[in-house]
């Protein structure tokens, strides 16, 4: 087997470039910044619960960071080792979805579900002090939308690691169907099932002190699960299970560019 034939050696260029930036970010916040300036960075671009509780303190940047940093704190993270999982999550779920999406796609559904586990995470930690960062809550959208289509007959996992542009445009599953393959069912519960054991404080993968933002996660999954057609290029209107290759032929070729 070739060298061109393994998945980590055709990473879309709009991964890379995200990994890009958060490795940056975080070189620039360890090597550049102060204690200082870093603790002002972190106020001005991680997400804080109690920022829209006026009354327990004022942050700065006012409006404008109320506003950016339910995407901002996103592209931070609070060490290398945390850095680095996401990166490795990342390269896995972002990958076959970046190759069905392309870059326009990819960078809003990515603003989307960080955007969502924000939310979730405000609407469980109201008025909470604590600093929220990292991508996880977009990572997991893109787990979510990669389950959508992965699992297909034709798809990214059937191909075992094979290079085909045709796989990541199979036809998605609609969601109720999605939620009846026993596959993502399972995917689905170990999932669920490691977030709840890591909120309780059961399961530690950090190894330090953080704290785990498991609703943003979640809140970020259900974005992705449910907005995952919004996004989606493919015309899925045929049958799911259509057995005819002229369906076949008709995923093959990649619709006109949006």
């Amino acid at each position: 087997m070739s060298l061109r034939s393994e998945p980590i050696f055709n990473v879309p260029p709009v991964v890379t470039a995200t990994l890009a930036v958060l490795g940056a970010i975080h070189a620039v916040r360890e090597l550049v910044l102060s204690t200082q300036a870093d603790n002002l960075f972190l106020l001005l671009f991680a997400f804080i619960p109690a920022r829209y509780e006026t009354a327990i303190v004022v942050y700065p940047g006012g409006l404008g960071a109320d506003i950016w940093s339910f995407l901002t704190y996103a592209f931070i993270h609070a060490d290398v080792t945390h850095l680095g999982l996401n990166a490795v999550w990342l390269l896995a779920f972002a990958s076959p979805v970046a190759q069905r999406f392309g870059m326009l796609r990819f960078i809003i559904f990515f603003a989307t579900t960080a955007v969502a586990g924000a939310l979730a995470h405000l609407a469980t930690h109201s008025g909470d002090q604590t600093l929220m960062v990292g991508a996880s809550a977009a990572i997991s959208g893109f787990m979510a939308a990669a389950i959508r289509f992965a699992f297909q007959r034709g798809g990214p996992l059937a191909l075992m690691g094979a290079q085909d542009e045709r796989a990541y445009r199979v036809k998605a599953a609609p969601l109720h169907v999605t939620l009846r393959d026993p596959r993502i069912l399972m995917f689905l519960a170990a999932w669920f099932g490691i977030n709840v054991l890591v909120g309780s404080g059961l399961v530690s993968v950090t190894g330090g002190e953080q704290s785990i933002a498991w609703q943003a996660h979640i809140g970020g999954f259900v974005a992705g699960l449910v907005g995952f057609a919004v996004f989606d290029p493919i015309d899925n209107t045929q049958t799911v299970d259509g057995d005819d290759e002229s369906a076949e032929d008709a995923e093959a070729t990649p619709p006109g560019a949006g």
